[in-house]
């Protein structure tokens, strides 16, 4: 069991079973909601259970996914897409203490900022 919140602890959750490998997408709207990349692990619905949500906000960010994050802090903390069958994208420094995962690879490079590289050996992909 994996635990994780938001900066000020007004959304927290729990995670079980395996976790995915993060992915780091510099997409536009990750970067725009971020303020950088994102990185983040996956987990299907039954594996993830929201233990509070007093400031827990759903941003529908495109015509088929949304994000949800705290209302007070503004930390940015869930992602999911209609096509995921339920799988929720868990924002992977939300996570609270050592987690084990490793970047599996990086998504939508083509819109990366031009003031970071990417570091060599993780696979890149220019789109999804």
């Amino acid at each position: 069991m994996q635990k994780g919140s938001c900066l000020c602890g007004g959304v927290t959750y729990e995670l079980s079973g395996t976790l995915r490998p993060s992915v780091a997408c510099h997409c536009l709207q990750c970067r725009k909601t971020s303020g950088h990349y994102v990185s983040a692990t996956q987990v299907s619905a039954e594996d993830l259970n929201i233990t509070k949500d007093d400031t827990l906000v759903w941003y529908r960010s495109s015509p088929e996914a949304e994000r949800g994050f705290c209302n007070k802090c503004g930390s940015s903390l869930f992602w999911r897409c209609e096509a995921d069958n339920g799988a929720t994208s868990v924002m992977s420094g939300t996570l609270d203490g050592d987690t084990g995962l490793s970047t599996g690879k990086h998504i939508f490079t083509a819109f990366k900022g031009d003031y970071y590289d990417i570091e060599a050996g993780v696979p890149q992909l220019k789109e999804l």
